[in-house]
């Protein structure tokens, strides 16, 4: 596995894509649980229910005023944080991999506009063949010249698209559902409608192909309406094998504001740290 490989689309949840999946001392890529790609979650093929994909539709509007936590998992990655648009600020952990693959990685993302932080740990038996590891101040917050991220999905934060994973993205592109309960639905989704969502690289829907028009999702509301939870089934492409992608978001309106590390734990990235994630 190349470092580049690992890194390509990383933060925003690009991390879930087969790109970034580690790998163990076989070199073989590790998934989520494996959905059988043919299985359809709507269970019946039924068109789309207009009150459940409007439903759906209107489960992310809170999303979008910024004020939630959230985590995301696929692929052997997983990812936590918060946002809070009213200070301008947000947080995301990400860790890609185990200690016990060739090469894993943890960030802590401090974003406090106009100023983003990072924290990198590298672990795995290849960690310290990383190209410039000795320069990258591992566990030292690496301070994030602006000029350098912008339009960056692996170290940047757009405040005018809150959500990481792109949840309302997501749900514009459902092509069957059906409620399955109270505040519970299942269905099928045209990721190859979904190329901005954070969750889903444009690199995984080029492989699906045709499969990329229809992929299996469930999806729960909390009792506000809100989305609480998304699963994406991404069938196996080419050499990938089948993965789950599963959103969760809580505390509408109760996210906290993100806190800058302590000035004696900041340093300035170097252009190792850069070039790594471009």
């Amino acid at each position: 596995m190349t470092v580049r490989r690992l890194s390509a689309g990383l933060v925003a949840a690009a991390l879930f894509t087969p790109g970034l999946v580690a790998c163990n001392a076989a070199g073989t890529p590790q998934a989520g649980s494996s959905a059988s790609p043919t299985a359809s979650a709507s269970g019946t093929g039924a068109p789309v229910s207009g009150d459940a994909k409007q439903a759906l539709l209107d489960s992310t509007r809170e999303i979008s005023k910024g004020n939630f936590r959230f985590t995301m998992s696929g692929a052997g990655s997983t990812a936590e944080g918060q946002v809070h648009e009213p200070s301008q600020s947000a947080e995301m952990r990400v860790s890609i991999g185990q200690p016990t693959d060739d090469l894993s990685m943890k960030l802590d993302l401090i974003h406090a506009k106009p100023d983003s932080w990072v924290k990198l740990e590298l672990g795995g038996k290849t960690a310290t063949s990383v190209p410039g590891v000795q320069k990258l101040n591992l566990g030292k917050y690496q301070h994030l010249d602006q000029t350098r991220i912008k339009g960056n999905r692996n170290l940047g934060f757009d405040f005018d698209q809150v959500d990481p994973a792109g949840s309302a993205v997501l749900t514009q592109g459902i092509t069957e559902v059906r409620d399955t309960g109270a505040g519970t639905y299942a269905g099928a989704l045209d990721v190859s409608k979904a190329a901005d969502a954070g969750s889903v690289d444009p690199t995984v829907v080029t492989a699906l192909g045709p499969q990329a028009k229809s992929v299996p999702f469930t999806a729960k509301l909390d009792p506000q309406g809100r989305l609480n939870e998304m699963v994406v089934q991404i069938p196996a492409a080419g050499q990938t094998a089948a993965q789950e992608i599963r959103i969760t978001y809580s505390d509408y309106g109760n996210a906290t504001a993100a806190q800058k590390p302590p000035a004696d734990q900041v340093v300035e990235a170097p252009a190792e740290l850069y070039n790594l994630f471009n």
